[in-house]
């Protein structure tokens, strides 16, 4: 039998948010050996990643790749940006948004997630302000 939840994950702007210990605890309660966690945000302007969660520099440096990547579209570089109306970071975050993932996989083994030791589950703001953002566990 599936077993699905919404999680409300605030954000602080850009960078990761790490949910892994609640998507644990959904796993653990929902009695499934073996399974897999489908991971899902509702969102364009975010994403999701599987990322180290031992070194914090780890999450500056990719947020600081993206950010070089995909500037705000105020910067000279990105006058072919046509999507302004939501201010100068709304578009840059579609596009990052697009280069990453919207949802994850994970197998359950044994009750748990089966995530490396140094494996965390993030959801990646890429707008510069904060939001409440929706994500859907869904096992089965």
């Amino acid at each position: 039998m599936p077993h699905q939840k919404r999680l409300t994950i605030q954000t602080h702007g850009p960078g990761l948010t790490e949910f892994t210990d609640q998507a644990a605890r959904f796993v653990r309660g929902c009695d499934v050996a073996t399974g897999l966690l489908t991971v899902f945000v509702r969102h364009t302007s975010c994403s999701l990643l599987i990322q180290e969660n031992a070194d914090p520099d780890v999450q500056t440096d990719l947020q600081n790749f993206f950010h070089r990547l995909v500037p705000p579209s105020n910067a000279p570089e990105m006058d072919w940006i046509i999507h302004r109306n939501e201010g100068p970071d709304d578009m840059p975050a579609h596009i990052k948004a697009a280069l990453t993932q919207v949802s994850l996989g994970i197998p359950v083994t044994d009750g748990q997630l089966a995530l490396g030791t140094w494996q965390g589950i993030y959801l990646f703001e890429h707008r510069t302000r904060p939001h409440r953002r929706e994500v859907v566990l869904y096992l089965a």
